[in-house]
C-alpha cells in the first residue's frame, strides 16, 4: 500500500504521553528548565504567544509598527494585525532567511515598536545585526522560533535572546500538542505583563479544547507513513491537481486568530513526550547535516547550513535552485510522490492576496526569489535512506 513521508521530522508520540502519571512534572517547568529560563508560560498556538506578545508591548509604548522578514510564515503579518499594529516588511539576505542588515536599519525608525526575526527551517537566523539595529532605534526584539525549540546562537537558547520569544507546538513541530505554543521573556516585569495580557485575551473554551484532544489522540494514531498518507497526503494531491499551491502547503489562513487557554491533559501530553525531545534532536542534527551534504555535491542546487556559532534543530532541508524552472522540474517530480518533498511557502508575504490590506506592497525582491527557487527535503526518520536516495537521484537528474 503506498506510504507518506511527512515534510518535517515531527516528534512521534508514544502511547504513555497519553496518560500522563500524576509524578509529571509540568510542562511550564519541564520547558523552562529545557531553555534555562526561570518563567514559561503555555499558549494555544505560536501564533496566539506571538499576539499576546505584541500586545504585551503596545501597552507599554506609543510606537504602534512591527517589522516582519519579507518570506516568512503569512500568521505573522496576521498577528501583528490582530494586535492592531502595522506591518513593515524587510527584505531578506540574498539567500537566506536573514534580515538583509542595510534595508533593516532603513526599516527601523522612531515608530518602530518590535522586529521580529524568524528563524525559519529550524536554522538560527543571524541575531548580531537585530539585536544592534532594533537596540539602537529602541525597538524590541520578539524572536519567531516557532520553527526552531532547541536550537542556540552563541551558546544560548533561540527564542531567549530578545526581549521575548515565541515557539509553536503545533502538529509536525518537533514537540507537539497538537495546536499549541509558548513564550519566554527577558526579565520578571515583562513576564508579569505577558501574563496579565494573557489572563485578558485567552479565555477558557471546553468545547474548543475537547477538540484539540481529540485531535491529539488522532495525531497519534496517523504519524506514521500508513495514516499520513490519508491524514495529509491525499489532501495534498487533491490540492496539487486542482492547482492550489497555496491549499498545498497549508499558506490560505482566515483572519481570525484563536485565543483560549491550553487544557491540564494536553500539556502533560507535551511534558511527557518533552523527555525524549533531546534525543530526537540530536538524531535529526546528524542525519539532517549528512543527507545536506550528500545534496550538496549536486551542481545546481545549494542548502542552507548553519551559520557559525549556531546549532538548528534540521526539521527538513531547505534547498535553493539556481533557478525557478529547475525548482519547479524538481517538484513536477516529487512533489506528489508522498517522500517529504514540498515547498515551505508559496509566495514572499506580498503574494498572498489575503494579506493585501495589511502588508505593504513594496518589492522585495531577494525574498520573491527565495520563494520563487526553494524547496524544502524532509528530514524525518521515516524518509529511509533507500527513499533520501531516490529524492537525491531524482534532484540530480533534473536540474543538470
Amino acid at each position: 500500500m503506498p506510504r507518506e513521508v511527512p515534510p518535517t521530522a515531527g516528534l512521534p508520540l508514544i502511547w504513555t504521553d497519553l496518560a500522563p502519571g500524576s509524578r509529571e512534572p509540568e510542562l511550564e517547568p519541564a520547558l523552562a528548565s529545557f531553555l534555562r529560563v526561570a518563567d514559561v508560560s503555555i499558549a494555544c498556538s505560536g501564533t496566539a504567544a506571538l499576539v499576546i506578545a505584541l500586545e504585551t508591548l503596545k501597552r507599554r509604548s506609543t510606537r504602534r509598527t512591527v517589522v516582519v522578514p519579507a518570506y516568512t510564515c503569512p500568521l505573522v503579518p496576521l498577528a501583528v494585525a490582530r494586535a492592531g499594529l502595522a506591518v513593515r516588511l524587510c527584505d531578506l539576505a540574498p539567500e537566506r532567511i536573514d534580515f538583509e542588515p542595510a534595508d533593516l536599519a532603513e526599516a527601523c525608525d522612531g515608530d518602530t515598536l518590535a522586529v521580529v526575526p524568524t528563524h525559519l527551517a529550524g536554522l538560527t537566523a543571524d541575531l548580531a545585526p537585530v539585536l544592534e539595529i532594533a537596540r539602537r532605534a529602541g525597538a524590541s526584539v520578539v524572536e519567531d522560533a516557532a520553527q526552531a525549540l532547541g536550537g542556540s546562537w552563541r551558546g544560548r537558547p533561540v527564542g531567549t535572546i530578545g526581549e521575548i520569544g515565541v515557539y509553536s507546538l503545533g502538529r509536525g513541530k518537533g514537540l507537539t500538542v497538537y495546536e499549541g505554543g509558548f513564550w519566554t521573556a527577558c526579565g520578571n516585569e515583562l513576564a508579569v505583563a505577558l501574563r496579565e495580557t494573557a489572563e485578558q485575551l485567552m479565555p477558557s473554551r471546553p468545547g474548543l479544547e475537547a477538540l484539540r484532544i481529540v485531535q491529539l489522540i488522532g495525531y497519534r494514531l496517523l504519524y506514521n507513513r500508513l495514516g499520513l498518507r490519508w491524514a495529509y497526503g491525499v489532501p495534498l494531491r487533491r490540492a496539487l491537481a486542482r492547482g492550489d499551491l497555496i491549499g498545498a502547503v497549508g499558506d490560505e489562513r482566515g483572519s481570525e486568530i484563536a485565543l483560549h487557554q491550553v487544557g491540564r491533559w494536553r500539556r502533560g501530553v507535551g511534558a511527557s513526550a518533552l523527555r525524549r525531545l533531546p534525543a530526537a534532536l540530536s538524531s535529526n542534527a546528524r542525519r539532517g547535516r549528512e543527507r545536506a551534504a550528500e545534496l550538496r555535491r549536486i551542481p545546481g542546487i545549494r542548502v542552507l547550513k548553519e551559520l557559525p556559532e549556531t546549532v538548528g534543530t534540521w526539521p527538513f532541508l531547505m534547498v535553493l535552485a539556481d533557478s525557478s524552472a529547475a525548482r519547479d522540474r524538481v517538484l513536477d517530480r516529487l512533489w506528489s510522490r508522498g517522500l517529504g518533498v514540498t515547498r515551505l511557502f508559496i509566495h514572499d508575504l506580498t503574494g498572498y492576496r489575503f494579506l493585501e490590506r495589511i502588508v505593504p506592497g513594496r518589492a522585495m525582491p531577494n525574498a520573491r526569489a527565495f520563494a520563487a527557487r526553494s524547496f524544502t527535503v524532509s528530514n524525518s526518520e521515516l524518509l529511509s535512506d533507500d527513499d533520501f536516495q531516490r529524492v537525491r537521484d531524482t534532484i540530480a537528474a533534473v536540474v543538470a
